[in-house]
């Protein structure tokens, strides 16, 4: 049972590391250059797209990667810990 619970647990984690991924493209395709001319970057509609998509997707990564990341630290001190808490219990 273990096993299927740490494997969904993965599973769930990759999918939404790809989620995130695809909500920073969608956003980027979404602003549709508003965020470049925010920036100042380009006025040209078709680089400020193209722009707005790098922009989002590098955001996403790095927020993709840090959330994900921490979530499977967590998962394997809660592992580290369950696999030590039988050694625990048996020095009483």
């Amino acid at each position: 049972m273990k096993f299927w619970l740490i494997n969904s647990l993965r599973t769930i984690v990759y999918v939404s590391y790809f989620a995130i991924l695809a909500y920073g493209i969608w956003t980027g395709i979404y602003t549709g250059g508003d965020l470049s001319a925010t920036l100042g970057l380009t006025a040209d509609s078709a680089v400020a797209q193209f722009l707005d998509v790098v922009i989002c997707f590098l955001g996403a990564f790095l927020v993709a990667s840090l959330v994900c990341g921490l979530i499977m630290t967590i998962m394997d001190i809660r592992d580290d810990i369950n696999d030590r808490l039988p050694d625990a219990q048996h020095d009483n």
